[in-house]
């Protein structure tokens, strides 16, 4: 995690929220991963409503100055983001909560959470305020970063922020027990809701989605989402592959796709649940860097040699992640083509946004994408959905050829369907299942477990080996007296736990997250507590 070398000025710069004077506007940063440029969906007057909705953080006397500096980004991005008030006097990261200028501790955590979600190690494209899955966005600008970092130092323990898309509406009197942040995101009623209103909305600077966890701050990194793909290989294992004992997947080969914020999780998992993983990313900045993070253990752009490299892999029983350069079709076609054993497959492309970047066509780079969807959005909008048709054939193929397939939630059916690609019944149902109505489901939600997250903000490593040793105790003790239907979910969740620290998963602040019932997380949290009031962890 980043140090800073002057905590002072770090401070003043966040309590200072918007300067009085301009910032100089930054260079772009070729360094990190930047959105694609948005499709321009506004009127001319929607444009100027757009440029008034930014002006109204700044005072008159600089309008004639940001005025065409954001038109152009409207033009030029698709957005406004206000890149002149990216901070660059700091590097963005999660510190120690004592470095944070707050009156209260839950301020400071939610300010250290805040920089959690944009730093680059962890966010997707950080300069643009996304964290993960192409548009789970943080704020909509960094105007609005900076406004609330100024009204979480002055809060106190008897105030509340409220946010609205990003946009703060100012500290409300409340108290000791009520929430000190209250959020919410992309509230549209359902008349005004399609994608293209989202689009329009989110152009104008009026909505935002924030996903699940960027938008409210709570991200912990792909850490998160690697714990529940592995307890789904591995439960996909039991149900689908009849496997049991401790190699479960020894010698079995899991296909996919996405290596970004939340996709990227599924390289670490199949090494944890011991598969052979192969998973496809059109985008060299994602691959590389989960490479470079050691979540990715290799990566080929050649698919004659990553056939033989798969082959090599399933005989020998490796546990070991191959990430594909390239298209997902042409991956999944040269497999069906050439008729390779597969066990189990998925997918993981940003299909909830299929137009806007989170999906990209066959037979075009991922530069021609990016400007096809900007310049010619109609054509590109074909293109994917072509796409999808020949996705679904591939899988199609390999499931007649013995492949367990499922949907995981991020609208590949839905989206396929709406292509026109044959993944429907006759009754109209989906002939594939989600993961969730098939594995986790059954097999953990039904039974109340879910994600149950933890972060140490002193920032100490040592904080987070002592809270894993009292999760994995909790989990023992729950094992040794549980009924036979939830004993294997809590012994699956005590081994996570005890090799977490081996499999090293922290990206960003020290995180962790287990899955627990009811039970476990009041046993697991008061052990913390009581951990905290003893001095074995540092801080809350």
């Amino acid at each position: 995690m980043s140090q800073p070398t002057d905590t002072t000025g770090f401070a003043r710069s966040l309590a200072e929220g918007i300067p009085d004077r301009l910032p100089p506007a930054p260079e772009k940063d070729r360094s990190v991963s930047h959105a694609p440029t948005r499709r321009q969906v506004l009127t001319p007057a929607e444009k100027k409503l757009a440029l008034r909705n930014a002006l109204r953080y700044f005072p008159s006397s600089q309008h004639e100055i940001l005025a065409p500096e954001f038109a152009a980004e409207l033009e030029q991005e698709g957005r406004i983001y206000m890149h002149r008030f990216r901070p660059t006097e700091y590097p963005m990261a999660a510190r120690p909560i004592g470095e944070y200028p707050a009156r209260c501790a839950q301020a400071a955590a939610i300010m250290l959470m805040i920089q959690n979600n944009l730093d680059p190690a962890v966010a997707q494209h950080p300069h643009e305020l996304i964290t993960y899955g192409g548009n789970g966005t943080v704020f909509q600008n960094w105007a609005q970063y900076r406004l609330t970092m100024q009204y979480l130092s002055e809060m106190t323990e008897e105030q509340t922020l409220v946010l609205y898309s990003g946009h703060p509406l100012g500290l409300f009197p409340s108290h000791r027990d009520a929430p000190r942040l209250v959020v919410t995101n992309g509230m549209v009623i359902p008349n005004h809701s399609s994608p293209d209103d989202y689009e329009r909305l989110a152009a104008l600077g009026v909505t935002s989605y924030g996903q699940m966890t960027a938008g409210s701050f709570m991200y912990i990194g792909p850490q998160g989402i690697v714990h529940g793909t592995t307890i789904t290989l591995m439960n996909a294992a039991r149900k689908y592959l009849g496997a049991s004992g401790d190699d479960l997947l020894k010698g079995k080969l899991y296909v996919t796709s996405g290596m970004g914020g939340m996709s990227g999780a599924q390289a670490k998992a199949a090494v944890i649940a011991g598969a052979v993983g192969v998973i496809a990313e059109i985008n060299p900045e994602a691959i590389w860097k989960r490479h470079e993070q050691g979540w990715l253990d290799e990566v080929e752009t050649d698919l004659d040699r990553l056939l033989a490299r798969i082959e090599l892999a399933r005989v020998n029983g490796e546990a070991v992640s191959l990430g594909y350069l390239g298209n997902v079709v042409d991956l999944w076609e040269k497999l069906a083509d050439n008729q390779v054993p597969i066990d189990l497959g998925s997918d993981q492309t940003s299909l909830h946004n299929p137009f806007g970047g989170g999906y990209y066509p066959a037979g075009l780079t991922l530069d021609e994408s990016n400007r096809m969807m900007a310049d010619d959005p109609a054509r590109f909008k074909d293109e994917v959905r072509k796409t999808l048709v020949r996705h679904v054939d591939a899988v199609n193929r390999m499931v007649g050829q013995g492949m367990h397939f499922w949907d995981y939630g991020n609208a590949f059916l839905l989206e396929a369907a709406r292509a026109g690609a044959p993944v429907t019944a006759k009754d109209g149902s989906f002939i594939y299942p989600s993961y969730v109505e098939d594995i986790m489901g059954p097999m953990c939600f039904d039974y109340g477990f879910g994600p149950f997250r933890w972060v140490c903000t002193s920032g100490d490593s040592g904080d987070l080996r002592i809270s894993d040793g009292i999760a994995a105790r909790v989990l023992s003790e729950m094992a040794a007296e549980a009924p036979p239907e939830i004993r294997q979910q809590l012994l699956d969740n005590q081994r996570w736990i005890t090799e977490a620290e081996g499999h090293a998963m922290v990206v960003g602040t020290r995180a962790r997250i287990l899955y627990s019932d009811e039970e476990g997380r009041k046993r697991i949290a008061l052990a913390f507590n009581e951990a905290i009031r003893e001095g074995m962890i540092s801080a809350p």
